[in-house]
């Protein structure tokens, strides 16, 4: 079958593609270097709309080949060049085209059809220039590495393969080509360790340092600079010299650093990262269509696998629904925020200072019981700043103008009376919290929102005995508050509608993917950790030993293990949430007599790490008081994914949150859940957990999974 045949067939399963043209034009070359074929990658819309390769894309592609093939047999031209449209290059597959396929054999076609068309750029009578003008990700890094020179612009922040992070291969020449260009083990780094690494992108410095590309030019005159440095290389004035390739033992070091990258991360759970090692293992022999072949079929076996579907399905709730929260209010009911109030200067409340800081740039008041308290919140803002300015990313008058927006004070009327937005981060204790909620709005204006980041405790308890509860709202930040993007905001029983619609707008200056949850106990991410840690504990507590109990939830592939986890939350905060939920739901949560004997200790966690890896402590190996039942890693697997799923169902049908989307979106962006199980209920989904437990599947057959 003919690329034009193939390429045809694959169109008809992409009804929706949008589509990329692919423009040739004419231009002659500095220096009399000659005339010269540039092929624009461009989809048609504005210039922050990403191009994708689908198969009419391709076949775009292929046709413009047709043409210079043509001209460089004839000798019209010297050279053919592929760039893409300003700031973006191309972003690789249309994805929304493959979670749509439902055969492994039109699978297969679509690897094939991009092998078939890129494979011809390389095989030109002329020399191939890639020119990374912006944005170059997965099969558009790949269309580059087909062409024989690569130029690359500095002003790109976004230069990746991804596809592992999604539960891909790099599949149209990536796991191939880029380790006999660079190297096996920097492309393992390239292909493995970043997208493992919360898919880390590359700059355009970083992609030259690497020997991706063979120069470097400033973004604003790029495409210029290329063409010149194109027409020295073409005349012989510039000699591109790449390094020689070590294919001994180096090789297949690199190939075991990934293996030993891919277990910590997904601890064998996920199949991409292990079908990518096989492929760049076996490029060490240099037979590029041996690694093509072994593209396709990875390809194909994973677009069928559930772990590419679990990884579209996250990565459009973190794109899309992320971006517009389900239940949000009218937006235009937003009051806007012009001075932000932090009852509390301890470490979460100074977090919670600079952010408002950094995103919204408005004064910043902290408060406190002592001035030593208050002094040394405003010293973390201060540091935290200058940091910044140390690593370059604000200047010396932006740092200026941070530290004297941000202020601290005792008393809350000289603080607060012209506030807007005044979150509380005290004690985790309902007493301690209604206090200060009652001070604060003895002195807050009528409008100022008061918003309270409980991680666990009731809003509508809280803003109880306020004479206007309707302004209080819960804002629920994830420790580290800079890094992790989950923000769940509360509505109360008296929460009104200006109200939260400020909450999701400063949720939004703040970056934050903001999520609606209805005011129940320990909302969703600690609802549902608790009762995941909770078995844990319980089956320990039994008489499972520990080893046995986190090694059996490793399928997973969870960024930690549950205990590593707890001691990274703090075992004494668990202890509180599980306390906090076994008053609400006794028959279900339990309060570790173990943990209690720990967090009565003083200790941190369960591990120490004199050995340089997680062993579990002497002391608290001592303290461990446990029953004769020992359970299977098996049977303790079934019996903590049992569990989660039964909360979730009850959460859902309590209307804690809209969808079970909501609860994946949740779990992703605030407890760091991997993207390849797409949050918790695809996983459960596919195992069968969600119909044994509940009798129905959480999500519909197609969503994230294959259609039926």
């Amino acid at each position: 079958m003919s690329t034009t045949e193939l390429l045809k067939g694959a169109a008809e399963l992409f009804p929706d593609e949008v589509v990329t043209s692919a423009h040739v034009r004419h231009l002659d070359l500095p220096f009399g270097a000659g005339r010269f074929a540039l092929i624009t990658l461009d989809n048609g819309f504005d210039h922050t709309k990403p191009t994708t390769f689908g198969p009419a894309s391709l076949a775009n592609l292929n046709t413009a080949i047709d043409q210079v093939e043509k001209e460089a047999a004839a000798g019209e031209i010297v050279g053919v060049g592929v760039t893409g449209k300003p700031f973006i290059f191309a972003v690789g597959a249309d994805l929304k085209g493959v979670e749509l396929l439902k055969e492994h054999k039109d699978a297969l076609a679509i690897g094939k059809g991009g092998h078939e068309v890129f494979k011809r750029l390389a095989g030109l009578a002329v020399p191939t220039f890639a020119y990374y003008n912006g944005a170059a990700m997965g099969g558009g890094v790949e269309v580059g590495l087909h062409c024989e020179y690569r130029t690359v612009s500095k002003a790109i922040a976004a230069f990746s393969l991804p596809e592992v992070f999604l539960g891909l291969v790099p599949g149209w020449g990536g796991c191939t080509l880029l380790p006999n260009l660079i190297g096996a083990d920097r492309a393992v780094s390239v292909i493995i360790e970043n997208s493992l690494n919360q898919n880390k992108q590359l700059k355009g410095q970083q992609v030259f340092d690497l020997g991706i590309a063979d120069a470097v030019f400033e973004g604003a005159d790029f495409l210029e600079q290329s063409l010149i440095w194109t027409a020295e290389v073409l005349k012989g004035d510039v000699e591109v010299e790449r390094p020689v390739i070590d294919r001994g033992e180096a090789w297949d070091q690199a190939v075991a650093k990934g293996r030993f990258i891919a277990d910590g991360k997904v601890h064998g759970a996920a199949p991409a990262a292990y079908r990518a090692l096989d492929i760049i293992a076996a490029a060490k022999n240099g037979d590029l269509q041996q690694g093509y072949d072994a593209e396709d079929l990875a390809l194909a076996d994973l677009i069928m696998g559930g772990e590419l579907r679990a990884g579209i399905y996250a990565f459009n709730l973190v794109q899309k629904r992320g971006k517009r929260p389900a239940g949000a209010p009218d937006k235009n009911l937003a009051r806007p925020v012009t001075k932000v109030g932090v009852v509390g200067a301890g470490l979460m409340a100074s977090q919670l200072a600079l952010l408002f800081l950094r995103r919204l740039e408005v004064p910043v008041v902290l408060t406190d019981i002592d001035q030593e308290r208050v002094d040394k919140g405003v010293g973390y803002v201060h540091a935290e700043i200058e940091k910044l300015l140390g690593k370059g990313r604000i200047n010396q008058d932006k740092a200026n103008r941070l530290k004297a927006l941000v202020t601290g004070v005792l008393d809350k009327a000289e603080g607060f009376s012209d506030a807007d937005f005044i979150i509380e981060a005290v004690f985790e204790e309902i007493g301690v919290k209604q206090q200060v909620f009652a001070e604060v709005e003895a002195v807050a204006p009528a409008h100022a929102i008061l918003a309270t980041n409980t991680s666990s405790l009731s809003v509508s308890e809280m803003a109880s005995k306020l004479k206007n509860p309707e302004r209080v709202v819960g804002f629920h930040f994830f420790n580290p508050v800079a890094v992790l993007p989950l923000l769940e905001i509360v509505r109360g029983e008296a929460t009104d509608d200006a109200s939260l619609a400020t909450a999701f707008a400063v949720a939004k200056k703040l970056k934050k993917t903001a999520v609606l949850v209805k005011d129940a106990p320990a909302f969703v991410v600690n609802r549902i950790l608790t009762r995941f840690m909770g078995e844990i504990q319980n089956v320990i507590d039994e008489g499972t030993p520990v080893a046995v109990a986190e090694k059996a939830v490793e399928p997973l592939g969870l960024p930690m293990s549950p205990l590593v986890l707890l001691e990274l939350v703090g075992p004494a905060i668990g202890l509180h949430v599980s306390e906090t939920l076994n008053r609400a739901f006794p028959d279900r949560f339990t309060v570790s007599p173990n943990l209690a004997a720990v967090v009565k200790a003083g200790k941190r966690g369960f591990y120490v790490y004199d050995s340089g890896k997680p062993e579990l402590d002497p002391e608290v190996a001592a303290l461990l008081k446990q029953g004769d039942t020992v359970l299977t890693e098996e049977q303790v697997r079934a019996r903590v994914l049992d569990a989660v799923a039964q909360e979730i169902g009850l959460m859902l049908d309590e209307g804690v949150v809209a969808e079970a989307q909501d609860i994946d979106l949740c779990l992703i962006t605030g407890a760091g859940w991997p993207f390849h199980l797409g949050g918790i209920t695809p996983y459960l989904d596919r195992e069968g957990v969600s119909e044994r437990v509940n009798g129905k599947r959480f999500l519909e057959q197609g969503v994230a999974s294959v259609p039926a």
